[in-house]
């Protein structure tokens, strides 16, 4: 056996060696002479988010409104330096011009994730590019009309549940875990072609599995701190986010749902129907059962989750202005009553106030907090003052861009923290500085879709109900310290009250390749 004093010197000589490799790591800005906030052994500049002192949104902020002089500057997360990069010139070069450079994402789990990482957003390289092509067809203007009367059919469940439970006096909801549910049947139906109604059927096994799996406050949150920053140890110890159980649901849905279809000619406009023709027209393509899989539950991810969060703070506005909901009502009255009611996929796009209230609630709550890109090719930074000098980024480095902070900057937006619609009317937003679905090439895929999604929504919950701030809303907005993803702190409460008359509105949809027209009274 060893003796015990060689085994304390080994001990003592890892530890000596785990010191330097860190103290080298947080001395990486120090070296390079940007400007940077001095971080915390292990830590970073973490710890106030980890210690919960302030939310993970909030701490960003702060540290960006530092250096308001600077291009860029340093931030140490955990041990990996990142440069955040805060010129809008720069990040136009970063995302567009120069983008061969920095056209990877920093992965959050490892390999051994296929549901993660063969999907679109793990994807790097010349196989990004590949399935980015095949799949751009997929979400196109024409394609977002095939699927308007699947929302629609979703939205109008979600508003008359939401009717039907709320008259008179009005009842108080967590919104998250209402729109939750619209956001798991929109999926559902317009990703893996099944029809689901969480509102009828509340404990369906597809909502139960989406609620379990995007856990943030839980265990979830977790595993995904350990796999994003630890990616090593977890491949060691062969800690997965989504267990086996999880894969096979997935994979079974979209496996049995092709069968089904390729045996009865069975046609559909959803994602699977698209990705099947994708198949059929080339058959070199390789859009497998499992890459099916992974393209589908990353729509399901950023659906479920991402684009239910931001529907939350999309009401939230609603309820606490209340002069913007009787605009936005007023408007919806006025397009049905010049439509004799009937709703289409132009009607819905072109309500110049619903749009801008959602471009609003998009820049002020931007799907994600900071955009992520890694180098992949050396790239020449200029000085990030006036008299500093060039730094060399070398592949591998982690790049951010702040899209929350930069749409709270008042050097670009005036009066950053109001919620004022009224800025996207009178063209007074800088696009260079408006990112809510990320810049260039690697821009969200379904950004359409996602849009189409909100505006459906509120267009239906605002024709059917009416939204009170309750005893439980915070004003203003406070934002959770626990989760690393934009929430409210303890939960988006709202009340909503059915309104007592409402025209009846005619959905306008696309059935087996026919058009089909569905009255919805209230």
């Amino acid at each position: 056996m060893m003796e015990l004093s060689t085994l304390i010197l080994i001990v003592l000589a890892a530890c000596v060696c785990l010191y330097y490799f860190i103290l080298s790591k947080l001395s990486h800005f120090k070296h390079q002479k940007v400007p940077y906030v001095q971080p915390i052994p292990l830590l970073g500049n973490m710890a106030p988010f980890i210690f919960r002192r302030m939310s993970l949104i909030g701490m960003i902020q702060k540290v960006y409104n530092l250096f308001p002089d600077a291009k860029y500057y340093g931030f140490y997360d955990f041990v990996t330096p990142v440069y955040v990069i805060r010129d809008p010139d720069l990040i136009t070069k970063i995302t567009i011009k120069n983008f061969d450079n920095f056209c990877d994402h920093r992965n959050f789990v490892n390999e051994n994730e296929p549901l993660i990482n063969r999907n679109l957003f793990g994807l790097r390289g010349n196989v990004w590019r590949n399935m980015r092509k095949l799949l751009s067809p997929s979400f196109t203007s024409s394609k977002m009309k095939m699927m308007f009367g699947l929302v629609c059919e979703c939205a109008d469940n979600f508003s008359n549940a939401m009717a039907t439970k709320s008259k008179k006096i009005g009842k108080a909801y967590d919104m998250k875990k209402i729109l939750c549910r619209y956001a798991s049947d929109v999926v559902a139906s317009c990703a893996f072609g099944i029809s689901v109604d969480s509102f009828e059927h509340p404990n369906n096994e597809f909502y139960v599995t989406g609620r379990k799996i995007f856990d943030f406050d839980g265990i979830q949150s977790f595993m995904f701190f350990l796999n994003r920053n630890f990616p090593l140890l977890t491949k060691i110890l062969k800690l997965k986010m989504f267990s086996p159980k999880v894969v096979k649901f997935f994979k079974s849905i979209i496996s049995d749902t092709v069968k089904v279809r390729n045996e009865q000619g069975i046609r559909r406009p959803d994602m699977i129907q698209l990705m099947m023709e994708i198949k059929n027209k080339d058959q070199e393509s390789a859009i497998d059962i499992d890459e099916m899989t992974a393209q589908a539950f990353i729509f399901f991810f950023g659906g479920f989750d991402s684009v239910s969060t931001t529907m939350c703070f999309l009401t939230y506005e609603i309820a606490v202005n209340p002069d913007i909901q009787d605009r936005l009502r007023a408007e919806i009255d006025d397009v049905l009553k010049k439509t004799n009611g009937k709703l289409t996929y132009e009607v819905i796009n072109g309500m110049k106030y619903l749009d801008a209230v959602v471009n609003e609630t998009l820049r002020c709550y931007p799907l994600v907090p900071f955009l992520d890109r890694v180098c992949v090719k050396e790239f020449e930074l200029p000085p990030a003052f006036p008299n500093g000098k060039p730094i060399t980024v070398k592949p591998g480095t982690p790049i951010w861009i702040p899209s929350y902070a930069l749409h709270r900057d008042s050097k670009y937006y005036s009066q950053p923290d109001k919620f004022d619609p009224d800025r996207f009317l009178n063209d007074d937003v800088n696009s260079s500085v408006y990112m809510p679905f990320g810049l260039g090439p690697r821009i969200c895929i379904a950004n359409r879709f996602a849009l189409m999604e909100m505006k459906v929504m509120l267009f239906h919950l605002l024709w059917r109900c009416d939204l009170e701030p309750d005893a439980k809303t915070k004003i203003p907005m406070v934002f959770s310290k626990k989760s690393f993803f934009m929430m409210a702190d303890g939960g988006f409460w709202l009340k909503v009250r059915a309104r007592k008359s409402a025209a009846p509105v005619v959905h306008e949809c696309l059935s087996n390749g026919q058009r089909v027209e569905n009255k919805l009274d209230p």
